[in-house]
């Protein structure tokens, strides 16, 4: 036995078997730590799923209570903005109604003194007429301009741009303006052209006027030029003076409401919203304003307009929005007036106005009370005065029908309002009525009914 384990090659065999052995022992034990190996990673990852579920879970929820959180800032910010928006509607609409409300007083006042006016006889008395009448004019420049402001921010004054001839527009402007310059002591020159512009037509007056008026008041000597010339792709119309100039500091101030300068001691201050409008109505329309100036040397107002062809220009639209009809004044005693007014004291001042003329007026409040009281004229009436907003939402205009039906004529008529919007003058035009707006000018009454008496 011992002989065969010493055999040579007994012993290499059992190497062999060994070495195989020792190779099946090590491919079995590698086998097993892999399968550990494995085991503990499927845990480990496990592990760590549940790690990053709990983490997923938690960001998930904070970005729950984020959201919730941004969605309640925004509910806030969307109350806060709906409050805002009702607060400025309701802040328009007041200073629109309020406004419209003080332009009744007004015209009742301007009328008396227009009555008074003709009944005086002393210097005296008629200086302090005219003085109280020019304070009356200030108070409704006041009240348009508040008017137009509210009008834009409600977003009820929309803009109708066209091709406008600037001809007609300077020549008017020169014809309003060239008295005031010389009772100051100043040269006016208003250059005209032959260009057309786009535009609105009554905005565009409206800047022109508040540029030339402001230039006028702010000026003690020397002159305000007025002119246009092409620039580029635009038209540039020009307002220069010759005042005491404005800092480049107060330059961007001068378009806010209620900044003023100081006028001269023949004039008042205005209120400071002469410019604010300008700039509001050319933000509008989309026209650029620039201001020039230099201490002690003047001002220039420069607005950049788009150009248009002169073709295009519709003449009677222009007419009607920036011309008055050349009223022949004639005499009006004996003209029966039927005047449907819901104001008593606009009422009773347009009829002492009226009957100073030598008319002979029948005062009604309504429709109703207009039908009644025709018996009372012996007669048709030669014309109908009615305010254009009576009392429980009553038009005047459908009061004019009423007392057209009656009569079976067509009565001439003419409106007169407080109302400034663009929907009450398309109204009163459709039906083909004159519009007078409050307060009312007498020589501008008395002009109108002169042309429809005739």
């Amino acid at each position: 036995m011992t002989e065969t384990w010493q055999d040579p090659q007994t012993v290499e065999q059992l190497q062999r078997e060994a070495a195989k052995l020792r190779k099946i022992n090590a491919a079995l034990m590698s086998r097993v730590e892999r399968s550990m190996d494995q085991q503990l990673n499927a845990f480990s990852l496990f592990e760590t799923a549940i790690a990053l579920d709990h983490k997923v879970r938690d960001r998930t929820h904070q970005l729950r209570e984020a959201l919730h959180s941004v969605e309640r800032a925004n509910e806030g910010l969307y109350r806060a903005k709906q409050q805002a928006e009702a607060a400025s509607s309701l802040k328009s609409s007041v200073l629109i109604s309020v406004t419209h409300d003080l332009l009744q007083p007004l015209n009742a006042a301007r009328l008396t003194l227009s009555a008074l006016t003709e009944m005086m006889e002393s210097q005296e008395a008629g200086l302090l007429i005219d003085q109280a009448d020019r304070s009356l004019v200030m108070l409704e420049d006041l009240l348009r301009s508040l008017l137009e402001i509210a009008k834009l921010d409600a977003g009820a004054l929309k803009p109708e741009v066209r091709a406008i001839a600037l001809a007609p527009l300077f020549e008017q402007l020169r014809n309003e303006f060239e008295p005031i310059a010389a009772r100051q002591g100043l040269s006016l020159r208003i250059r005209s052209s032959g260009l057309a512009v786009r535009s609105d037509a009554m905005m565009l007056r409206r800047i022109l006027q508040n540029l030339l008026a402001n230039a006028i008041r702010y000026t003690r000597s020397g002159g305000v030029v007025m002119g246009c010339r092409p620039r580029g792709d635009q038209i540039c119309v020009q307002v220069s003076d010759t005042g005491p100039g404005i800092a480049q500091a107060q330059q961007e101030a001068i378009f806010r409401e209620f900044q003023r300068g100081e006028a001269i001691a023949t004039d008042q201050a205005g209120f400071g919203l002469g410019l604010s409008i300008v700039r509001r109505f050319a933000t509008v329309l989309g026209h650029e304003v620039r201001l020039s100036s230099q201490l002690g040397r003047g001002s220039t107002f420069t607005l950049e307009l788009g150009p248009a062809d002169l073709a295009e220009v519709d003449d009677e639209v222009q007419e009607v929005k920036l011309a008055e009809r050349p009223y022949n004044y004639s005499g009006l005693e004996g003209a029966k007036i039927l005047l449907i007014e819901n104001d008593p004291n606009g009422s009773e001042a347009m009829a002492a106005l009226l009957e100073g003329w030598g008319c002979d007026v029948a005062t009604t409040r309504s429709a109703a009370d207009a039908l009644v009281r025709l018996s009372e004229l012996g007669g048709a009436p030669d014309v109908v005065i009615a305010d254009l907003h009576l009392d429980h939402g009553e038009s005047g205009l459908s009061a004019i029908a009423d007392v057209r039906e009656q009569l079976k004529l067509d009565t001439p008529a003419m409106i007169i309002t407080a109302d400034y919007s663009e929907q009450a003058a398309k109204e009163a035009s459709l039906h083909g009525l004159e519009v007078l707006k409050k307060p009312i000018k007498p020589a501008e009454m008395r002009a109108l009914l002169s042309f429809l008496l005739s």
